[in-house]
């Protein structure tokens, strides 16, 4: 693997800024929007894990593809998607990515190259790796980047898809976005090795661990990841040791793990580190970070405007994007 850094300028750390405030700002925004009832069901919030979805997505060509998680708006934002449309999802209405009907963990945007949310752990994986074996045998020169979390690399998705992608020298990264907890188990109580990367050794590739709080790190290890992958070596798996701040979900408490070692990983915050960095660099001034963090959270306020103003789907969007057909005797 490269030990070269992520080139950065000016323009380029502008972007990554407007990224990584844009994920933070969109969910709290929409934390708040669930607990008012403005948004109904749930949510898996990505904050504190911005720098793994937008430094591996700095990474990609715009015509790569990734494949997401349950904990997916960060991904989708990261690769380019429209956060007028993954808010108006939230809202179950007509203009959102699923036609109102997906919801948080169900929606896609091929057109930026995001594969698809998954409410199943683990069940991404495979849907990856299958976009790889696509891009090998259609010689696009494209490369998939599937996300999942430390929960799913115990599922026998991951075993079997790594096996398969390492034996053919499928174009895939295999991004673990290890927080720690799957849900209230710790890692430490459900793998039997201390670093999640040490699995790549199975398969006869390479295991990077990375500090998934750092962009410009995170942003290194995929690169390098990605040109093997596209050079026709085979896939790598990384693993982005990182923390969500928060609950796996909106309901949760967070009483398996202390207040002391969350206060620890905030001191880690992603957005914070990359601002000292901006400004330590001569990238950003402090007013240009201020400027970013503005355009950002106006971006946020924007999407929930179109969202309140958009409609709902009509009755005839029941049928709409189903399988089933009236005429089929089977669907009877």
């Amino acid at each position: 693997m490269s030990t070269a850094t992520f080139p950065l300028g000016s323009a380029e750390a502008r972007h990554v800024l407007y990224l990584l405030t844009l994920i933070r700002a969109f969910e709290e925004r929409v934390l708040k929007l669930v607990n008012e009832g403005a948004i109904r069901g749930t949510t898996h919030p990505y904050i504190g894990q911005e720098a793994v979805a937008v430094g591996s997505c700095l990474a990609l060509r715009a015509d790569d593809w990734v494949v997401s998680t349950h904990r997916g708006h960060g991904h989708l934002l990261a690769k380019g998607g429209d956060p007028n449309r993954l808010m108006a999802e939230l809202f179950g209405k007509a203009t959102g990515y699923g036609g109102g009907k997906g919801g948080t963990q169900h929606m896609a945007d091929f057109a930026v190259g995001h594969l698809g949310s998954n409410g199943i752990t683990g069940g991404g994986i495979p849907i990856g790796t299958g976009a790889a074996l696509s891009a090998q045998m259609r010689r696009s020169g494209q490369v998939v980047g599937v996300f999942f979390g430390d929960g799913a690399i115990n599922q026998g998705t991951f075993h079997e898809s790594l096996n398969l992608a390492a034996l053919w020298r499928l174009p895939a990264v295999y991004i673990c976005e290890n927080n720690l907890y799957a849900m209230s188990t710790s890692v430490r109580e459900a793998c039997s090795v201390e670093h999640l990367a040490e699995r790549a050794c199975a398969y006869g590739i390479p295991g990077v661990q990375v500090d998934g709080m750092d962009v410009v790190a995170t942003a290194t290890a995929a690169q390098a990841a990605v040109d093997r992958a596209r050079s026709g070596h085979g896939p790598t798996l990384i693993e982005c040791k990182t923390y969500r701040f928060l609950g796996h979900s909106k309901s949760d408490q967070r009483v398996y793990r202390g207040r002391e070692e969350e206060a620890a990983w905030r001191e880690r915050d992603p957005l914070v580190r990359f601002r000292a960095l901006a400004h330590e660099r001569g990238w950003l001034s402090t007013a240009e970070c201020d400027a970013v963090a503005r355009e950002a959270v106006d971006a946020v306020e924007a999407s929930v405007a179109f969202a309140q103003r958009s409609p709902f789907p009509g009755p005839e969007a029941l049928t709409q994007g189903v399988f089933a057909d009236s005429d089929d005797p089977c669907a009877s």
